[in-house]
C-alpha cells in the first residue's frame, strides 16, 4: 500500500508517500480500504517529533480518523461485514491506504455523508462528547466557551451543544472566523485579538459566567478561565498551545466551588473509546443524518500534497476541518 510517512522529525516537507506492507488485523480488528483521512493538531505535533504514538501504532504514519470501506474482518468480529462504509477513530496510521482498526471504534458513515465528510467526524465528535459530556456532565440549559471556535473541534462543539439544548460561546481570531461561528448556532462569538474573553463573558452573562469551559489553549488563558466560570463550572482541558505551566488564584477555586479536569484520549484503551462510539451513535449520529450536525470542510488535499495540509493547519487560517483524499 502507499502510505505518508515521517521520515524524519521536522517541518511539513518530511512527509513523504512510500510503499509499506498492509497492516495485518487481529481477531477483534476490520482492515479498512481508506478513502479519506482527517488531518488534526495531534499529527502536527508526532511529525515535529513532540508526541510520540501510543504503544502498538506505527510510529511514523500519523493519522488519527479515517473514513472508506472495510475490507477484511478478524474472525471474532461482529458488528461489521466486507463492503461496510464507515469512519473510525485511529490511535495512528491514517495517512495510508489500509488501516487496521478496532471493531468497536468504527462507526457508520451517516446518512448519505461521502468519505470525506465522514473522516472530518471521529476524531473531534468522541473528543467533544468524552470531555464535555461525559467527563464534564454538561446539562441541557447550560453554557458552555468554547475557546478555538473555528477549529475542528470548536464546530464540533458548537453544533453538538446547541443540538443539545445549551448556550454557547466562543472565541475565535478574526471578524469573519466569528461570523461563521455564529452562523453555526453560537450565541456570542468573540475575538480574543481584540476583546478580552473574560470581560466579554462576564457581561454577556450579567456577570454570573458560564456553567463551563473547554479549553485547548492554556497557559495565559487559565486565569481568565478561572475569572469566567460560574459557581460549581468546570474547566475541561483538552490541549495547552500557549503553555501548560500556570498560575492561578486558588481562593477562587474554592470560593466557586470550580471543578479543573481534562484528558487525553489517544493513549486511551479499547474499551473506552469503544464505549464513546455507541454514546455517539446513540445520541448524535441521528443528527448527523438528519442534517441538524454538519460537518464542516475547510479544504481536501490528494494524498500526495500532505505537506501543503500541514502547512495550512499549522497557519491558523482554516475554519473546520482538514482532509486527505486517497481516491
Amino acid at each position: 500500500m502507499k502510505a505518508i510517512v515521517i521520515t524524519a522529525a521536522g517541518g511539513p516537507e518530511v512527509l513523504q508517500m512510500e510503499d509499506r506492507s498492509q497492516p495485518v488485523i487481529t481477531a477483534t480488528e476490520v482492515l479498512v480500504k481508506v478513502a479519506a483521512a482527517g488531518i488534526n493538531r495531534p499529527d502536527v505535533y508526532q511529525r515535529k517529533g513532540n508526541y510520540p504514538p501510543p504503544k502498538g501504532a506505527p510510529r511514523d504514519i500519523p493519522g488519527l480518523e479515517i473514513a472508506g470501506t472495510i475490507a477484511a474482518v478478524g474472525n471474532r468480529v461482529t458488528r461489521w461485514k466486507i463492503g461496510d462504509k464507515v469512519c473510525a477513530l485511529i490511535s495512528g496510521g491514517g495517512y495510508a491506504e489500509y488501516c487496521n482498526v478496532p471493531e468497536g471504534q468504527c462507526l457508520s458513515a451517516p446518512g448519505n455523508m461521502t468519505f470525506v465528510e465522514a473522516a472530518s467526524l471521529p476524531e473531534t465528535f468522541f473528543t467533544v462528547w468524552s470531555n464535555v459530556f461525559d467527563r464534564g456532565k454538561l446539562q441541557p440549559g447550560e453554557s458552555l466557551l468554547v475557546h478555538g471556535g473555528s477549529s475542528g473541534i470548536g464546530v464540533t462543539a458548537i453544533q453538538m451543544a446547541t443540538a443539545l439544548g445549551n448556550k454557547v460561546y466562543v472565541t475565535a481570531g478574526s471578524d469573519e472566523k466569528c461570523k461563521i461561528c455564529q452562523e453555526l448556532g453560537a450565541t456570542k462569538a468573540i475575538n480574543y485579538k481584540t476583546e478580552d474573553f473574560s470581560e466579554s463573558i462576564h457581561k454577556l452573562t450579567d456577570g454570573k459566567g458560564v456553567n463551563m469551559i473547554l479549553d485547548m489553549i492554556g497557559g495565559d488563558y487559565t486565569p481568565g478561565n478561572i475569572a469566567c466560570l460560574s459557581e460549581e463550572g468546570r474547566l475541561i482541558l483538552i490541549n495547552a498551545m500557549r503553555g501548560k505551566d500556570v498560575q492561578i488564584d486558588l481562593a477562587q477555586v474554592m470560593r466557586k466551588r470550580l471543578i479543573i479536569t481534562g484528558s487525553m484520549l489517544r493513549s486511551r484503551e479499547i474499551e473506552f473509546k469503544s464505549a464513546i462510539a455507541r454514546n455517539l451513535e446513540q445520541h448524535i449520529w441521528p443528527l448527523l443524518a438528519s442534517g441538524k450536525i454538519k460537518p464542516v470542510i475547510y479544504a481536501v488535499f490528494p494524498a500526495k500534497d500532505a505537506a501543503k495540509a500541514h502547512t495550512l493547519m499549522e497557519s491558523g487560517g482554516h475554519v473546520g476541518k482538514i482532509i486527505l483524499s486517497f481516491e
